[in-house]
């Protein structure tokens, strides 16, 4: 069925659910942090005819949450766990953007609070649409309100309860993309990437213009070892979304494996361009390429930046290790 076009000032940014990433490791720890932030302009001025909406989605783990940024761009998220998290900041007729934010003790003061401006440059246009199936316009009421349920669940670590709440929404609406697309995030999280691969497939067949569930699917499917497979889509997803890093960082790691490396190299810097401190980790996978190459010096800089930007990472022990062996073999 042909998609109906709707002006972009309508979007909703998390219509279309979570994202994910393959081959993360992150740590974790039973201290809660608090994040603060601020939203401004490129210059530094703030928004004057519009407010930011925040939103912070678990990078590794099913976790959702949002709020609206004050008058003076500020706003705040209480009693996060430890872990590595995609911020989605974006204000209507104005822009959007997203940025990995890790939290943990190497970046919290002595309350447990972490700090950070970001400046949002204007890339709105108002001839911008996008398109939407008309089929997710039919979800009734009811499933949409068992789809925040699931939300509100997330928010406080329930998982079990919004999976709950996600099947009922599927039950409901089965054309309901945005929830199947939620239930693979969950399976793929939950280590299930058969599972995962279901969900993310219903989705886009219910919805075929859905970009979330395109770059899932190329994900779970990289996870699976299928890159063959894996690669169209994520070169669909790179193509439809230029300035996602997960789509570069996945699509940069299908060349890798190809052997492609002036391709996978050209897609993971640009993924680091676009969010150094990506939580797929695209310094870890040029170091691989660099390796490859025998390109020693190339190879050191990627993993300091990497324990420059990840340092309460599970895998800094073994970076750090790598990175020794590299210099024992110099001396």
């Amino acid at each position: 069925m042909k998609g109906i076009r709707i002006p972009i000032r309508f979007k909703l940014v998390l219509v279309l659910g979570m994202s994910l990433s393959c081959c993360i490791s992150t740590a974790f720890s039973d201290d809660t942090y608090e994040f603060r932030g601020r939203v401004l302009q490129a210059d530094g001025k703030t928004f004057r005819d519009a407010l930011a909406m925040t939103f912070l989605q678990g990078a590794t783990t099913p976790f959702t949450t949002r709020t609206l940024a004050g008058v003076d761009g500020k706003f705040r998220f209480k009693k996060l766990r430890a872990g590595m998290y995609t911020l989605i900041i974006a204000v209507p007729l104005w822009g959007e953007m997203r940025r990995t934010i890790e939290i943990g003790p190497s970046f919290a003061d002595s309350r447990g609070r972490i700090e950070e401006t970001f400046y949002l440059e204007e890339r709105y246009d108002r001839d911008d649409e996008y398109t939407i199936s008309a089929s997710q316009l039919t979800v009734s009421d009811r499933a949409r309100r068992e789809y925040q349920k699931a939300v509100d669940r997330l928010e406080k670590h329930d998982v079990s309860r919004a999976v709950e709440h996600l099947r009922k929404a599927v039950e409901m609406a089965p054309q309901f993309a945005a929830a199947w697309n939620y239930l693979g995030t969950i399976a793929y999280h939950s280590g299930d990437y058969r599972q995962a691969e279901e969900h993310f497939r219903e989705a886009l067949e219910q919805d075929a213009g859905a970009y979330s569930p395109v770059v899932n699917l190329g994900g779970v499917l990289i996870s699976l070892g299928r890159i063959e497979e894996a690669l169209p889509l994520n070169e669909r997803a790179v193509q439809a979304r230029p300035d996602d890093a997960l789509a570069h960082s996945q699509l940069g790691q299908c060349y890798l494996s190809l052997h492609r490396l002036v391709d996978a190299e050209r897609h993971l810097k640009q993924a680091k361009a676009l969010d150094p401190r990506h939580f797929s980790f695209p310094q870890l996978v040029l170091a691989k390429l660099y390796q490859i190459r025998g390109d020693e010096s190339a190879l050191i800089h990627e993993l300091e930046e990497f324990l420059e930007h990840h340092p309460d990472s599970d895998r800094v022990s073994e970076v750090t290790d790598w990175l020794n062996r590299i210099r024992a073999q110099d001396e």
